[in-house]
């Protein structure tokens, strides 16, 4: 090679790294060393078992990525804000992210009614939206191509739950329990839509705030109903306090059926909870589980965080793999056009805890949507069956 090639490969290869780094610059959240994301969440509200144990995964994730040299030289860091559970507070945490920290995307934002507070300013800002911890359908549609969501939807579970029910098990007086928010609303209306399908009518209703912890007026409102089936929109404090208090009065000869975000160890491990159904996505993360991956998982997150992991554990953890995924596939030019290319092309995708495979592409938003039902035994969830459909 002669002084003139050695000097003209010098300057392309200059040139390419130049190009590099002003895309790069032009890329918000995005340096040369760094990709910084954003994460509102409930860190002290009615949903912090899973705001502060999704927060901890996903800085678990991170942390081996950035042990392990980053990604294309460049370490990453998420920005936890407290939204405590409550809308107004919701948005101030996004804006903050947004507009002052200049946040690349939110990865494992928390909460139904706080995610689509936050959407249109998110959005108009180019800020994607990353395995949000809601299942509501509204976190992957109508689409957009700034929103990722990896699993069933409460629609897709509650419906599956009440399919398996009805027809195996005979149940014909369905009713619902719902948080009177943007969450339980995706109970009820999946609940109503699977009962059209088989037939039958919701018996009963009944709404509450999230807040709420007197379940005495609503309980007994059902039980006059003479309800089979209870189909909960709710999270843990609301799912305990029900089920127990109706277990205490006598009514024994009623299902509860809950979504995945009943699906928690803390529910499980609550005096008086077995015999209590919810749909989950994943393994739950016990010390002394089968599964060799989760059980090194266990082992490896109570060595950081010195507590054990509940299930909001394992999605903030999944999130920030798949979100380590698509980087890895946006190659070292990270931009957002060529993230969500990278996004786009995760096909099959396995997690270590026994979740379904996901898959995305240029008009899919939604990378999978079965769930299967579990029950609490002797203070631990137990799957009852395979992966549902309805």
């Amino acid at each position: 090679m002669n002084k003139w090639t050695i000097v003209k490969t010098v300057a392309a290869a200059t040139a390419a790294a130049t190009l590099a780094a002003a895309a790069s610059a032009q890329t918000r959240g995005v340096t040369a060393t760094e990709v910084v994301f954003g994460m509102p969440t409930d860190l002290s509200g009615p949903a912090a078992t899973y705001g502060v144990s999704s927060s901890n995964g996903v800085k678990m994730r991170f942390d081996e990525v950035n042990e392990a040299g980053g990604i294309n030289g460049r370490k990453l860091k998420v920005i936890v804000e407290d939204q405590a559970y409550q809308v107004p507070k919701a948005v101030q945490a996004c804006n903050k992210l947004i507009n002052r920290d200049k946040v690349f995307a939110f990865v494992g934002p928390l909460g139904t009614p706080m995610n689509n507070a936050c959407f249109k300013d998110q959005f108009a800002a180019g800020v994607p939206n990353l395995f949000p911890l809601s299942a509501a359908r509204s976190m992957y549609a109508p689409y957009e191509r700034l929103k990722f969501y990896g699993a069933a939807s409460y629609v897709d579970q509650i419906r599956a739950g009440i399919n398996y029910f009805v027809k195996n098990k005979g149940v014909k007086n369905v009713c619902v329990m719902y948080q009177d928010t943007d969450f339980g609303k995706e109970i009820l209306e999946g609940a109503r839509e699977q009962a059209e399908k088989l037939g039958i009518k919701i018996v009963e209703t009944t709404a509450h705030k999230p807040t709420d912890q007197d379940f005495t007026a609503p309980i007994t409102k059902l039980r006059e109903a003479k309800c089979e089936l209870v189909a909960l929109g709710s999270i843990v404090r609301d799912s305990i306090v029900p089920y127990t208090s109706a277990r205490k009065a006598g009514w024994n000869d009623v299902i509860f059926l809950g979504v995945a975000s009943s699906y928690d160890s803390f529910v499980g491990a609550a005096q008086g909870m077995d015999g209590f159904y919810a749909m989950g996505l994943t393994e739950m993360p016990y010390a002394d589980s089968p599964v060799p991956t989760v059980k090194k998982f266990v082992e490896d997150y109570k060595k950081r965080f010195k507590v054990d992991p509940n299930i909001g554990a394992v999605y903030g953890y999944v999130g920030a793999d798949l979100t380590v995924q698509g980087l890895k596939n946006a190659g070292k030019d990270l931009t957002l056009d060529s993230f969500i290319k990278g996004m786009e092309a995760i096909k099959n995708y396995k997690d270590i805890f026994n979740g379904p495979e996901v898959s995305f592409g240029p008009n899919i938003r939604q990378g999978a949507n079965s769930s299967f039902l579990a029950e609490v035994k002797g203070g631990k969830w137990v799957r009852v069956t395979q992966p549902l459909g309805f």
